[in-house]
């Protein structure tokens, strides 16, 4: 018997968890605030992690104490990374369990931080593969979208989007950022967490089963149809 409730829907966090996009937000953070004088550092990876670019930034000026204004900073950053997310790939495991979803009448949304445009470059190569999602919540984008994560506005937005409306402990999260899993939790949802190498352990700890890899994930562990 599974020590998990089973679970009808599935939301899923985009960055990092279905697309590999974490190298090309490393690289360009680290370049551009390099020209800054300041080092891109695992600690403050962790801190901005799963958070919508305002809030990323905001963070940067502040911590780093950079002599720049937001909007700047985020032209800046958002003219580089549109020149290069096209290049981003699908994460280990991604389209298995997502076709095995689709294909089992599962119904599975997005919730990513990301904004309208951005996302456009990241998914233009997997077109049929997003298209299987019911449903996809910008975070930066969104209106009722008022408070970016570790808030849970996002999810619960996404939930809300399903026909039925379902509960918050009929969803189930993948996340691999602390301040996803912790927006997954403050809305009362299970949550899968994926994490990146560089997270540590204790900022695992909220999660309701961390996995290495979505290649390990067992749906029916929470009464899914199994592989």
């Amino acid at each position: 018997m599974s020590v998990y409730k089973p679970v009808k829907y599935v939301i899923f966090d985009m960055d990092g968890l279905l697309l590999n996009t974490e190298k090309i937000y490393f690289d360009t953070f680290y370049n551009i605030l390099g020209k800054y004088g300041k080092t891109y550092t695992d600690e403050m990876r962790i801190k901005v992690m799963g958070t919508v670019p305002k809030d990323t930034y905001s963070i940067f000026i502040k911590d780093y104490q950079l002599p720049v204004s937001v909007e700047d900073l985020t032209n800046e950053i958002f003219s580089q990374l549109l020149m290069n997310m096209e290049a981003a790939e699908l994460m280990p495991g991604a389209e298995k369990l997502v076709l095995h979803l689709k294909k089992n009448n599962i119904p599975i949304a997005i919730a990513t931080s990301s904004g309208k445009e951005s996302f456009e470059v990241k998914t233009k190569k997997h077109r049929t593969f997003f298209d299987m999602f019911h449903h996809i919540v910008l975070g930066s984008f969104d209106p009722e979208v008022k408070h970016g994560k570790p808030a849970p506005d996002i999810f619960r937005v996404c939930a809300s989007r399903f026909p039925e409306n379902p509960a918050p402990e009929e969803c189930l999260v993948f996340e691999d950022a602390p301040n996803g899993v912790q927006a997954a939790v403050s809305a009362d949802m299970q949550v899968v967490m994926v994490p990146d190498p560089i997270v540590p352990n204790e900022k695992t700890k909220l999660a309701t089963k961390v996995i290495s890899s979505l290649l390990e994930f067992k749906p029916e562990e929470f009464g899914l149809p199994k592989f």
